[in-house]
């Protein structure tokens, strides 16, 4: 870590009432070369909206909320630093990338757990036609096709701990195939050809990568495992990834060769395209044909509500490529919940099959959870969504602040873990910004709320774990 970063002060709860007024100042002071702008540094001013996020309530971080919140703040002051000043937010969101990442490998120390790189995307439900990128598309968020943007993001994750560290808005081709909309909303020109979210995310790999930041393996849902040029994309750059892959996917389960069938009479054409001499099953089918012995059952991590243990099988398998007559190896991973409802999930891996056992393969499928609590603790606590922006520069520069955010409360959190092993998002983000703007007996008083609440998690924690424990005997 370059010195000027290892000299910031850490905001740690311990040992009385902290000061994070220097702390976060001297965190975003860190960033200022990228808050210059010609002779204008915008320094304060990205302090400002840094507090106005971690300050305002879910649905209410925008703007004019910020304006009512933070002493001295100007909406003017707000808009032209969002939305015109020409700030290097594409330097500051590669650096954050290299700061997550030292933090993670510093984490990683204490884990002994790989640090893996999640791709997801994200919807944020908009109304009318003008913002950048906004159509009508699927929204996960409300499981159904709505008025929407959507972003897709990579997040680094270790463990329990994860923060979002790239971003790229998906653009439409009702977008990019309309020169007029994309001026209209600030859209460099570099940025107009329409590209896939499959494409993106293979741009975002390559700037990390390029970034010198940190990672494992590459984690994503069946969207991005259910197209092979993702996985191919990510077996030619020598990257290992586990992803997800709905339950219809046909596979073989011996290796298939190509062959041209003979002609079946003396009539019409020879057969000139080639097919597999071996059919294939889908996943669910296949799930079917398993009896209990091909299953391996494994404590895999801890939850609030006791070890997460799941049936594990793995096996290899080959995948037709959807551009090619060929087909690849893969490690099939499949994973059943055993408590509750049966939850069942498929991924594929490049990795061979004793690369890893049963239980890291069923790990790394797991960790795309942490994905999902970035999204939620981003949307909940800093004002994710809630931007009411219509140009390109803005909604870049509003994500990039959001992951800065992201960042130094994940840090918050890592620094406190030996004391504070429960503290949430919610937690740190309270404490921090009652410490900001109340009294030190308010904080006080925040402060033993929240050890009530742990002693209470923990309580609840130890019970699960002592029940589950007994289920197990």
């Amino acid at each position: 870590m370059s010195q000027v970063q290892s000299d910031k002060k850490n905001f740690s709860f311990s040992g009385g009432n902290p000061h994070p007024d220097n702390a976060l100042w001297d965190y975003v002071n860190f960033y200022n070369p990228f808050f210059r702008a010609y002779r204008s540094n915008n320094t304060s001013t990205a302090l400002q909206y840094l507090v106005g996020l971690m300050s305002c309530e879910r649905g209410k971080a925008n703007m004019e909320r910020m304006v009512e919140e933070i002493e001295n703040s100007e909406y003017r002051a707000y808009q032209h630093f969002i939305t015109n000043s020409n700030w290097d937010d594409a330097g500051l969101l590669k650096q954050l990338g290299k700061d997550a990442s030292e933090v993670l490998n510093r984490h990683k120390l204490k884990t002994g757990l790989p640090t893996g790189l999640i791709i997801d995307e994200s919807a944020h439900l908009k109304k009318g036609v003008k913002s950048v990128g906004v159509a009508r598309q699927y929204a996960g968020v409300v499981g159904k096709v709505d008025n929407c943007q959507v972003g897709v993001y990579c997040s680094l994750v270790n463990g329990e701990r994860s923060t979002l560290v790239h971003q790229r808005l998906f653009l439409p081709e009702s977008w990019t195939s309309s020169p007029f909309r994309c001026a209209e909303a600030g859209i460099p020109e570099e940025h107009r050809t329409y590209k896939t979210k499959l494409e993106l995310g293979l741009e975002m790999i390559d700037d990390l990568k390029q970034s010198k930041v940190d990672f494992h393996w590459v984690g994503g849902d069946g969207f991005y495992g259910h197209g092979s040029a993702f996985m191919r994309g990510l077996e030619q750059r020598g990257i290992f990834y586990v992803l997800d892959v709905h339950k219809d996917l046909r596979v073989y389960l011996h290796e298939p060769k190509f062959i041209v069938p003979p002609k079946k009479s003396g009539r019409g054409r020879s057969p000139t395209r080639a097919r597999t001499d071996y059919p294939t099953i889908r996943l669910d089918e296949y799930l079917k044909t398993l009896d209990e012995n091909d299953w391996v059952e494994e404590k895999i991590r801890k939850t609030a509500k006791g070890w997460l243990i799941l049936k594990v099988h793995k096996t290899t398998v080959w995948v037709k490529d959807t551009e090619k007559e060929n087909v690849f190896s893969q490690t099939l991973i499949i994973t059943k919940t055993t408590d509750g409802p049966e939850k069942v999930k498929f991924s594929l891996s490049n990795g061979q099959l004793n690369d890893y056992t049963h239980k890291e393969y069923a790990w790394f499928q797991s960790q795309r959870y942490w994905v999902e609590r970035s999204f939620q603790d981003a949307k909940s606590e800093l004002g994710f969504s809630d931007y009411q922006f219509r140009k390109w520069r803005s909604w870049n520069h509003h994500h990039v602040l959001v992951m800065m955010a992201c960042l130094y409360l994940m840090q918050t959190r890592i620094e406190n873990e030996t004391n504070y092993p429960l503290l949430s998002v919610r937690d740190a983000r309270i404490l921090i910004i009652t410490a900001l703007f109340d009294t030190k007996e308010q904080f006080n008083k925040r402060f033993a709320q929240m050890e009530i609440r742990s002693k209470k998690r923990q309580y609840d924690i130890d019970r699960r774990y002592k029940n589950n424990q007994c289920k197990l005997e």
